[in-house]
């Protein structure tokens, strides 16, 4: 383990029935701890090896990228150019397509674990961890269930980076009588083709960037997609004159202000996409960028929903008012007949249900500090993958990260062999 752990195992006794069925045990980490094998958790791990620090990364999952792996649907494509997603220190492919499926990023992601030689503890769910003052350490303690006996854990560390980002856990809202529909509900995390959904009737919940999307594979397998659109939405083409809007947008935010961006922006949608509002889909007051920048809201990049709400094979509908056996009654009085529900309604964090520390993490598990002033607390503690601002994001804070915590760590390490040598110099003198 490269010298990264120490095991004391046993070090805790416990009576009782949970006695034999969890193997308790202490690891000291020469290192940080690392919670979350996903993009964020594998760029600080590369920036770590690349200084020589060692570490320990936990994942609650059986794979890295479990979000991409196990929680979206199969015709996911990255949205903006590969450009602008890749991890440091390693390029994509160079006969990967501009905007790589959701595959090829796998791929991806798992050649890089590969290359930097990162090895995350699989099957390993944080429980708690919490700063001990006493001490100056993390006390993070899991649950294993990588074999047959589930077992718990304790690692002991001086500095601690949660990458789990900000959407580790899906979010699904409540409505009025949604146990009575009676018909099949799922999130859009459990989504993976209309292929089942050929002939129904279905409410998708949501008009972000995966409600489009979804709605968009709905109807290219003969399902009738009704998609609720409860507020104002920004919808930008995804190209702009043959170029990528993002890149066109990052180059003009070089030279330009953000507003005036925005401006153009607006001014380019409205030529290229028309009026939308007649479609039911009215634009936010603030610009996209600017909207995204203070809300975190990401404006919606088209990649064919917009034709299919045009010719009216996907219906915009308004919010939900309740639910009843087989249909949904919206808030204009409307009541649509309907055979299953899809929830697009995003994710969130899940840092407050196992972090105890409330001065850096807001209540909703996202740091407090904005962009780019969100990744260090205090006491040994990082933040990666909360910025809103996607994989580039992530990369900048990593790269944040692993410099700082290199830093320390030398620095410890150095202090460390000068103490152990004068230790030593004076067991000579007394010879």
């Amino acid at each position: 383990m490269d010298n990264t752990c120490l095991n004391t195992p046993n070090m805790f006794q416990t009576s009782g029935p949970d006695h034999d069925f969890f193997a308790r045990r202490c690891i000291w980490v020469n290192g940080p701890v690392i919670v979350g094998a996903g993009p964020s958790g594998l760029a600080v791990g590369s920036g770590l090896r690349g200084q020589g620090v060692p570490f320990v990364m936990l994942e609650r999952a059986n794979c890295i990228a479990s979000l991409w792996q196990n929680r979206t649907y199969d015709r996911l494509k990255l949205h903006i150019p590969k450009q602008f997603c890749q991890l440091p220190s390693f390029p994509f492919p160079e006969d990967f397509p501009e905007y790589p499926t959701k595959y090829q990023f796998i791929n991806y992601l798992e050649s890089y674990a590969k290359h930097f030689n990162i090895n995350p503890h699989f099957n390993e769910t944080v429980q708690s961890a919490k700063y001990d003052e006493t001490f100056g350490l993390w006390r993070v303690k899991t649950v294993s269930t990588s074999s047959s006996n589930p077992s718990e854990v304790e690692y002991i560390c001086r500095w601690l980076v949660v990458a789990t980002g900000e959407n580790a856990e899906k979010f699904s809202p409540e409505f009025e009588g949604l146990q009575d529909f009676g018909g099949h509900v799922m999130h859009a995390c459990d989504y993976k083709s209309g292929e089942s959904y050929h002939g129904e009737r279905v409410l998708v919940v949501g008009c972000g960037n995966s409600g489009m999307e979804v709605s968009l594979d709905l109807c290219n397998h003969n399902a009738s997609p009704s998609m609720v659109v409860r507020s104002s939405v920004h919808v930008l083409p995804r190209e702009i004159l043959g170029r990528s809007t993002f890149e066109l947008a990052v180059t003009m935010m070089k030279w330009l202000p953000l507003w005036m961006v925005d401006k153009i922006l607006l001014l380019f949608a409205w030529l290229i996409l028309g009026n939308l509002e007649k479609y039911g889909l009215t634009r936010p007051c603030l610009g996209p960028l600017q909207l995204k920048n203070t809300q975190g809201k990401t404006p919606v990049l088209d990649i064919g929903a917009l034709e299919k709400i045009r010719s009216g094979k996907i219906k915009v509908v308004p919010g939900i008012k309740r639910f009843s056996s087989g249909k949904a009654e919206l808030v204009n009085g409307e009541i649509l007949q309907i055979d299953s529900v899809i929830l697009a309604t995003g994710y969130r964090s899940n840092v407050p249900s196992w972090l105890k520390e409330n001065e850096f993490f807001s209540e909703d598990g996202i740091p407090k500090n904005q962009f780019p002033n969100g990744w260090k607390g205090n006491a040994g503690l990082y933040a990666v993958g909360f910025t809103k601002r996607g994989l580039s994001g992530a990369s900048l804070d990593a790269i944040s990260v692993a410099f700082d915590i290199a830093k320390s760590w030398k620095e410890e390490t150095k202090q460390k062999k000068i103490t152990v040598a004068a230790r030593h110099r004076r067991c000579i003198s007394h010879f």
